[in-house]
């Protein structure tokens, strides 16, 4: 996995990026903190500069990856800011090393996979196959922009994420509901340390994105708040999928109070 570390200070940052994306996603965030912490950036296996087997693109290897770079880098607690599948990798890390994380911070999370994992994982694997791939991952990444994003943007990130080689994308898609199954109840109960969900959109019991209105929660916010105690939660109405990059500013603001309030109750 390649890792890419900057300034100095703490408490460290670490961003992971979301399924078919890579580490220019947070550009505006490492611009702000570098200056400030110390800053690392993941690029998940198979995503970016990092190669990768599709048997090694599963949410349990890529969160083993983030806490054994945290180990690598001799980094004191940090902490992991995911995006999307994301935040998924920085819960798994988490659980995987909790003395190397000092806080989270949830990005526009959800989840997509629920009742019995293996159902969930074969439905996903039937969805997929042959064409099935490259449709999905056309709609997926359409629906995570709305009327008010900025059209080369979008069009940027959606090309990216058709361009995903199938053989990885089919092997973390199906991994990635078969964890939302089995295990995000367990590793939200397991986090111990302060929680930030920001959160811009949700998702329609048809899987479609749907931009949150002012007031509005998410069904994604409510099961953090009902497993984690101490979470928080920020909304951000107005964005599509990717708000570190499309209300870029307050995106960072929260994450630096988050950092503020951390440091205050050390």
């Amino acid at each position: 996995m390649r890792v890419t570390r900057t300034g100095s200070g703490g408490p460290p940052l670490v961003f992971v990026h979301g399924l078919a994306c890579d580490g220019t996603d947070w550009q505006a965030q490492v611009d702000w903190f570098e200056t400030r912490t110390t800053v690392v950036v993941c690029e998940l296996p198979g995503h970016g500069s990092s190669t990768a087997a599709p048997e090694d693109c599963t949410v349990e290897a890529y969160g083993a990856a983030v806490a054994r770079a945290m180990t690598e880098l001799s980094l004191p607690p940090a902490i992991v800011v995911g995006h999307s599948m994301g935040c998924r990798v920085a819960l798994q890390a988490c659980r995987v090393a909790p003395d190397a994380v000092a806080g989270l911070v949830l990005v526009d999370g959800s989840r997509i996979g629920d009742g019995d994992p293996a159902v969930a994982e074969q439905a996903m694997a039937d969805e997929l196959a042959g064409d099935g791939y490259g449709r999905f991952m056309q709609g997926f990444f359409q629906g995570m922009f709305f009327g008010s994003s900025d059209p080369d943007l979008a069009k940027r990130i959606i090309d990216r994420g058709v361009r995903f080689p199938a053989p990885i994308g089919r092997r973390l898609l199906t991994s990635l509901v078969g964890w939302d199954a089995r295990e995000v109840e367990s590793a939200l109960e397991s986090v111990r340390v302060p929680l930030l969900a920001i959160q811009c959109t949700t998702l329609d019991a048809a899987r479609e994105r749907v931009s949150l209105e002012s007031g509005q929660s998410a069904p994604w916010i409510d099961l953090v708040l009902a497993h984690v105690p101490q979470a928080t939660a920020a909304m951000l109405p107005g964005s599509g999928h990717f708000p570190q990059v499309e209300q870029a500013a307050e995106v960072t603001a929260l994450i630096a109070d988050f950092c503020d309030a951390i440091q205050r109750h050390q």
